[in-house]
This record gives C-alpha cells, sequence and structure tokens, in this order.
C-alpha cells in the first residue's frame, strides 16, 4: 500500500495566453505537515484549487492520486466527499449565524424537516472540545476574532472527516497567541494521521511546523526536500532562483531636519464614544522611514486611518503638512493635501478588482489622465505603463484584471496608484502582509527610492524584523498611545515588546 496520502503527476494548467502550472509534480505522504512555497504567483493557489476541484477534471492535464487510487473531481464536492478540505485565507464563514450552525451548515442535520438543535449544540461542542476551543457552540461567529475564526473552519472541516487538509496562509491575520493556538492544533492533527497541506509565506512557521517541504517556481516544480536539511536562507534561494543577501535591503540616505508631517495632542473618539487615540504627538521628516509596531489593536490602523480622514467619529489636536495646519475631514482632504495610505486589507480599500490594471493604477490621479475633465485613454495607459514598468510588474498586459493578479502583483498596482499621485507622506500599512519574499525584497526596494526623493514614509507592521531591517526610527504603540521612541541604533525586538506591552512610558530616544 502507498505510502502517499496524495500524488499530482505531470499537473500542467493553461490559462488564455499563460501557463500557471507546466508539468508539476507534488507528493504528500501520510500524517505529514507538508509546506508548499513559493512566490505569488509561483502556481501554489492554482495547483490546490486543482486538487479541490475549482478546476474540474478535463480543465487540466495530469493525474492526481489519493491513497493510490486515481481520482477524477469533477466539482468541489467530489473533492470534499474524498476527504479534501482547503481552508483559504479569507474565510467561509456565515458571521451572523451560530458557531455551530456553521460548523453543519451543509451537513444533514440542518436539513432535517424538523432541526434538532439539542444534538446539534451537542456534537458542535464535542468538535469545539477537539480542537481546544472553549466556547459557547451558540457564540455568533461575528463576536469572535480572526483567529477564533479560522479554527472553526479547520473544526467545520474536520466534521466532514478530513483526511488531507489544505490550510492558505492560515496566520496572515492571526495575533501572536493564535498562531499559537493553531500550531498545537495542527501538531494534535498530525498525531492523528491527518495530512495537512500548509501554504505560507512566513518560513518561520514552515521550519517549526512542516515535515518537509516543496517548492514552486514559475509554474513548476523546483524540490522537495524533508525539512532538517533546509534552512530559510535555502527555501527563499529555492524560490526567487537567485540569492537575497539581505531580506531588508536597508539603504542609508539623507534625512532632512524639516518636518514633512507633525502631529499634535491627537486624539480620536469614534462613533460610540470609545476613545481609540490618546493625545498622541509625533513628527515625520522628508527622507525619513517612521516605523510603527505594537501588538494587534494597540490602535496603529486607527490612527493613520483617523489621520487620513477615513475614520467616524471625533477628533481633537493639530496635523500640519509642510508646516501648514491642516483640516482633514475625509480622504479626499487628505490626498490634495500630500498623503497617501495604503491599507492593510488591499482587496476590500485599495483595489477596485473587477477593474483593469490601467483605471486602479489612475483612480487617485485622474488629473493627470484627463482632458477637459474627460479620461484620455492614451495618457491613462502610458502613465499607467510607467509607473508600473518601474514597480515590475508582472501582468500579461494593462487591461489584466487587477483581480486576477498575484498578492504581490496586487500590492505593486495599488503602490503605483498612489506613487503617481506624487505623495509627500505615504502611509504603508501592512505593506508586505501575505506576499513573498521576493516581491517584499522588491516593495523595500521602491521604499528605498522614494525616501531618497524625499517622501516621507510611515510603515506599520506586525513583523518585527521587517519594522527593525527598515526603519530609521520607530514608535511603539498601545491602547491607543505612543509608549516608546526608539532610534535605528537603539532598537531591538526586546525593547519593542516591552513598550507594546505597557511595560514603560514613551521615551525619547530619538529626538523628534
Amino acid at each position: 500500500m502507498t505510502s502517499y496520502a496524495l500524488e499530482m503527476k505531470g499537473i500542467t494548467k493553461e490559462f488564455p495566453g499563460v501557463k500557471a502550472l507546466d508539468n508539476v509534480t507534488f507528493s504528500v505522504r501520510k500524517g505529514e505537515i507538508h509546506a508548499l512555497c513559493g512566490e505569488n504567483g509561483a502556481g501554489k493557489s492554482t495547483l490546490m484549487k486543482v486538487l479541490s476541484g475549482v478546476y474540474p477534471h478535463g480543465t487540466y492535464e495530469g493525474q492526481i492520486l489519493i491513497n493510490g487510487q486515481e481520482v477524477q473531481f469533477k466539482s468541489i464536492k467530489e473533492s470534499q466527499d474524498a476527504g479534501v478540505a482547503i481552508i483559504y485565507q479569507e474565510l467561509a464563514l456565515v458571521e451572523d449565524m451560530s458557531v455551530a450552525e456553521n460548523l453543519f451548515l451543509s451537513h444533514d442535520y440542518m436539513r432535517a424537516k424538523v432541526i434538532n438543535w439539542n444534538r446539534i449544540y451537542s456534537e458542535a461542542q464535542k468538535w469545539l472540545d477537539q480542537i481546544g476551543l472553549g466556547i459557547d457552540p451558540q457564540t455568533r461567529v461575528g463576536d469572535l476574532t480572526v483567529g477564533k475564526q479560522q479554527l472553526i473552519e479547520i473544526a467545520k472541516a474536520l466534521t466532514k472527516k478530513t483526511d488531507i487538509l489544505i490550510l492558505d496562509e492560515p496566520t496572515a491575520a492571526l495575533t501572536e497567541s493564535d498562531v499559537e493556538i493553531l500550531m498545537k492544533l495542527l501538531n494534535d492533527l498530525r498525531a492523528k494521521g491527518v495530512t495537512c497541506i500548509y501554504i505560507s509565506h512566513k518560513l518561520g512557521e514552515v521550519m517549526t511546523l512542516a515535515d518537509s517541504v516543496t517548492i514552486l517556481r514559475d509554474g513548476q516544480t523546483v524540490s522537495t526536500d524533508p525539512i532538517n536539511q533546509l534552512s530559510e536562507e535555502k527555501i527563499v534561494t529555492k524560490m526567487v532562483g537567485r540569492e537575497l543577501k539581505e531580506l531588508f535591503p536597508y539603504e542609508a540616505h539623507p534625512i532632512s531636519s524639516e518636518k514633512i508631517l507633525e502631529v499634535q495632542n491627537y486624539s480620536a473618539i469614534d462613533e460610540i464614544g470609545k476613545t481609540v487615540i490618546d493625545n498622541v504627538s509625533f513628527s515625520l521628516r522628508k527622507g525619513e522611514i517612521l516605523g510603527i509596531a505594537g501588538l494587534m489593536g494597540a490602535g496603529r490602523s486607527e490612527l493613520f486611518i483617523s489621520l487620513f480622514g477615513g475614520l467616524k467619529g471625533k477628533k481633537q489636536g493639530t496635523v500640519s503638512i509642510d508646516n501648514k495646519v491642516m483640516d482633514i475631514k475625509k480622504p479626499a482632504d487628505a490626498i490634495k493635501a500630500g498623503l497617501a495610505y495604503v491599507s492593510e486589507d488591499r482587496k476590500r480599500y485599495g483595489l477596485v478588482l473587477g477593474m483593469d490594471i490601467a483605471k486602479n493604477t489612475t483612480l487617485a490621479a485622474l488629473n493627470k489622465v484627463m482632458k477637459l475633465k474627460v479620461i484620455d485613454q492614451a495618457l491613462e495607459i502610458k502613465n499607467a505603463s510607467e509607473i508600473n514598468s518601474r514597480m515590475k510588474l508582472k501582468a500579461p498586459n494593462l487591461e489584466t484584471k487587477v483581480g486576477q493578479l498575484s498578492g504581490g502583483n496586487q500590492q505593486k498596482v495599488v503602490l503605483s496608484k498612489w506613487i503617481l499621485n506624487d505623495p509627500k507622506v505615504l502611509i504603508l500599512d501592512e505593506p508586505t502582509r501575505g506576499i513573498d519574499v521576493g516581491a517584499k525584497y522588491e516593495i523595500y526596494k521602491i521604499i528605498n527610492e522614494l525616501v531618497q526623493q524625499g517622501v516621507g514614509v510611515v510603515m506599520i507592521s506586525s513583523e518585527l524584523p521587517e519594522v527593525l531591517g527598515m526603519s530609521d526610527r520607530i514608535l511603539v504603540m498601545s491602547e491607543g498611545t505612543i509608549t516608546g521612541e526608539l532610534s535605528r541604533d537603539e532598537a531591538t525586538q526586546e525593547k519593542i515588546m516591552t513598550y507594546a506591552t505597557g511595560g514603560k512610558k514613551r521615551e525619547s530616544i530619538a529626538n523628534s
């Protein structure tokens, strides 16, 4: 009997003008956690969509074998019936329903003429206990954290007798404590013989969790290796096809003494009267990269969304750009004042997914592509082509819908949109979340170019190595206020975490 739970042989998948998978071979042993790594656009998601029946048999070439037997899935349901389940980065839960209802939404329990709620709640509690989630099954899913929702998705998959569990970037939006719970659960599932395919750009997690790693590049299989024969550096080299000498290519650059942005005694109160930002003061100089660190819920995003005019409610304090006090009531005011904001949720707030690259790129700078208040398509294409070429965007053409691009290329389109508007201050909220190391490196190089031109960059990030690796100065937030300020030379992970957990009050090490 085969020792492989899954074998995919010679998988080739083509789209118009693009060969997404080219003779890919991928095998996973029973009861192992197998990491699937590669840059955005390498073919990971396409391969998993072939496996899970999103792309049915007949739309690709090659064979799929489960426990040595060939399968030909014509639908997602057929894949699920064979024991394959996939947990996507965008969770598929109904927030207004209870945990129990979500767990058994497609189960026969919910199709009965008379629903036995006592049985459903009892069964749901068993599954919640199995995954170590101590919550009431009648809890509304929308009231749970993203981390707990992620665990509910896994429990939902397990109720369908899943043998092969695929997790696509499962920790992208999780807190550190939720990541620990997820890892413990995956280790428990491995011990019970469940086979897991783990897709992640977080190589530290891969090194900690995986038994073996398959790497894809440009739609082809590069290698499959046991984890004890790999390091993060070796994985990166295989993924990008070249060595990245530094993951964070910080370049020394001149920083003006001139304050391009100054915020004084700033507070923000939301619509229900809660103070989300409490008496914050800081400044940003021309040509400076200002890192913003802190735990989830510290108020990092809320501060800059508010400054950008996107947070409803009241605000107090002064905001000055180039020594001129600004009254920013809405994002249009902020854009006019020279601010640009790259949201952490690029799909929801950064892009129009059904619109093409060229139109997305020029959305914030329509004045550059209009003549007599009408968009000049030739100007639109010219501007979009120039800026996206500078970004090294990988796409068939500028008419491609951005929803069809990889995460890294979507992020480049968002950056293109704002850079085309010539901002004075560029606010980057989790700029490299969910993108591969190669795309991260290119985005860091773009940041370096911008500060060389005198743009002030604010970089909000939950990745401490990223903050430490790219920032000139770091502000740490906790509970809606700034608790620490560190120069590049003084900053360490330990000091940041001390300030982030409220261990010290603000201590200005770098003059502001």
